[in-house]
C-alpha cells in the first residue's frame, strides 16, 4: 500500500485522513493548527513539521485546503511540497480551487516530475466522515488509475471527469447547482409558511414528486428545527461561488441566478452568519418575510 502525505486536516481533511487510517494507509500529516495535528496523530498517523516533510514522505500527497492560495502557498511555496516530492509522485489536490489555479500549480509541479490531480469533493463533513463523498477528478489517467482505491476509500463514487482542471469545473457546477436548489428550497418554504400551511406537510407532500432531491431531503429537516450547525459553512459556499462566477465570466458564460444567490450569501455574512450551514440561506428568507419555517 502506498505511503501517503496528507496536508490539510480542517473539517474536511480530518475525518478523510482518519478514514485513510482505518484503511491501513501509512499517513504522515501536517497542518498549520498543531491541535487538528495532534487529533490524526493520536488515531495511528505520523507527525509531520512541514508541507516538505510529509511530501517527501509520500508516494502519492495530498492537500485539503480552504482556497487556491492556500494550496500554492502549500505546495510553491518555501518549505512546500515541491521543495520534498520526489519525482513521480502523484499529488492530488481535493481542495475546491479555481480550474486556473489547478492547471497553473500542476505545469509547475511538473517541472519537477510530479504529476497532479484536482478532485475536490461534495458532501460535507458527514459525508467526509462516513466515507461517502462524490469525487470529481481531474488529469492524467494513468495517475487516476494509481491512486483510485485511495480516493475510494474516502468517496463513494469517485469519477475522472477530464484533464487537469476538469475536476474543479465540475466542482464548480455542483455548487451553483447546491446553491440555486437550497435558495428556491428556501423561498417555497417560506412561501408555504407565510400561508399558513404546516411546512412539514408540504416537505412530505413534495419530496416524492419532480421537485424531490437531495438538497430537499438533506436541508428541510435541519430548517424544521431551526438547526444551522455547519456542515458546509455559507462563507465556503461564497468562496466557490466566487470560483464560479470568475470562471464563467473569464469564459463568457452568463451565471445571473448564480450573481443573485452570491448576494443573498453576502447579507447573510454581513449578518453575522457566516458560519452557519448553507442550509441557513433559508434565514435570509425568513428575516425578510417575519416568519420562521419550523416544525
Amino acid at each position: 500500500m502506498k505511503k501517503i502525505g496528507f496536508i490539510g486536516l480542517g473539517v474536511m481533511g480530518k475525518p478523510m485522513a482518519k478514514n485513510l487510517l482505518k484503511a491501513g494507509y501509512a499517513l504522515k500529516v501536517y497542518d498549520i493548527v498543531p491541535e487538528f495535528v495532534s487529533d490524526v496523530v493520536a488515531a495511528g498517523a505520523q507527525q509531520g513539521s512541514s508541507s516538505k516533510d510529509v511530501a517527501a514522505f509520500g508516494e502519492v500527497i495530498i492537500t485539503m485546503l480552504p482556497n487556491s492560495p492556500h494550496v500554492k502557498e502549500a505546495v510553491l511555496g518555501p518549505d512546500g511540497v515541491l521543495d520534498g516530492a520526489k519525482p513521480g509522485a502523484i499529488l492530488v489536490d481535493m481542495s475546491s480551487i479555481a480550474p486556473l489555479a489547478s492547471q497553473e500549480i500542476s505545469a509547475k509541479v511538473a517541472e519537477k516530475g510530479v504529476i497532479m490531480l484536482d478532485a475536490p469533493v461534495s458532501g460535507g463533513e458527514p459525508k467526509a466522515i462516513d466515507g461517502t463523498l462524490a469525487i470529481m477528478v481531474g488529469g492524467p489517467e494513468e495517475a487516476f488509475e494509481q491512486v483510485k482505491d485511495i480516493l475510494a476509500v474516502m468517496g463513494a463514487s469517485v469519477t475522472r471527469v477530464g484533464e487537469i482542471g476538469s475536476g474543479n469545473v465540475t466542482k464548480l457546477a455542483n455548487q451553483v447547482i447546491v446553491a440555486l436548489n437550497i435558495a428556491a428550497m428556501s423561498e417555497a418554504m417560506v412561501l408555504a409558511t407565510k400561508a399558513g400551511v404546516d411546512p412539514e406537510k408540504v416537505f412530505e407532500a413534495i419530496r416524492g414528486g419532480l421537485a424531490g432531491s437531495t438538497v430537499l431531503n438533506a436541508k428541510v429537516p435541519l430548517a424544521l428545527k431551526g438547526n444551522f450547525k455547519p456542515g458546509f459553512r455559507i462563507e465556503l459556499h461564497i468562496k466557490d461561488l466566487q470560483n464560479a462566477l470568475d470562471t464563467a465570466h473569464e469564459l463568457g458564460v452568463p451565471v445571473p441566478l448564480s450573481s443573485v444567490v452570491m448576494e443573498i450569501m453576502q447579507a447573510l455574512k454581513v449578518d453575522g452568519k457566516a458560519k452557519d450551514d448553507h442550509g441557513g440561506i433559508i434565514q435570509f428568507y425568513e428575516k425578510l418575510a417575519h416568519i420562521e419555517v419550523r416544525k
